[in-house]
């Protein structure tokens, strides 16, 4: 299950996206190479968790030097690794004038360099492949809602119908909140994706309040 979270473009932004809501994944936990083997060992697996972690630590720095010799890695069902080139814009091959000739390096041009170094860095590509492509997560994946995200839909909600059509802007009660004056609080309550009818309740501060020992400092 995919939990998604609303990302809001800043209102400030001068891109066609200024204001807009995006969804984006709320991602859970990171699973490293021994979280990973823990996980396989408990499925019904003759190996053990530190044999499994062996196996994928070796499998990692064996990808690595294929990957760096040259070589395409594919992992069926998963990913084909390479070796990509982030390139230097030269010029030409052979600039008398410095007596440079393009080399086949790492670096950075120097301002006004016509050649040097070819390439600015060296990364790892990773394509999807198999069960992995973009067609095939679209059939297998399911989405939903992080709390936070269903509190902030139905108070919009809430707020559009009290509000007849006005936008409002949520937030969600985690902590008691404190109020030095008098206020109207209005709340919702979610539960399984619905949300209850908007509560409506006004504090008012008396004078009483004032005259407390320690009040007004």
């Amino acid at each position: 299950m995919l939990e998604l979270y609303l990302s809001k473009v800043t209102e400030t932004s001068e891109s066609e996206q200024a204001g807009k809501l995006y969804a984006r994944v709320s991602y859970k936990q990171v699973l490293d190479v021994k979280a990973m083997a823990k996980h396989m060992a408990e499925h019904n697996t003759m190996f053990s968790e530190g044999s499994i972690t062996g196996i994928l630590i070796d499998f990692v720095k064996c990808v690595r030097e294929q990957v760096l010799n040259g070589n395409t890695v594919k992992i069926e069902n998963l990913a084909i690794f390479k070796a990509t080139v982030e390139a230097n814009a030269l010029e030409t091959l052979y600039d008398a004038d410095t007596d440079k000739v393009a080399s086949a390096t790492i670096g950075t041009l120097a301002e006004g360099a016509k050649t040097g170094a070819a390439v600015k860095t060296v990364k790892l590509l990773a394509q999807s492949t198999g069960d992995f492509t973009r067609d095939e997560l679209k059939k297998d994946a399911k989405l939903a809602w992080t709390d936070k995200a269903k509190a902030e839909i139905a108070a919009a909600k809430g707020g559009s119908q009290e509000s007849g059509g006005s936008r409002a802007e949520s937030t969600l009660y985690s902590e008691p909140i404190t109020l030095s004056d008098t206020a109207t609080v209005k709340a919702i309550a979610i539960m399984g994706g619905q949300s209850s009818e908007v509560a409506s309740e006004t504090f008012t501060k008396s004078d009483d309040d004032d005259e407390r020992p320690g009040a007004g400092g």
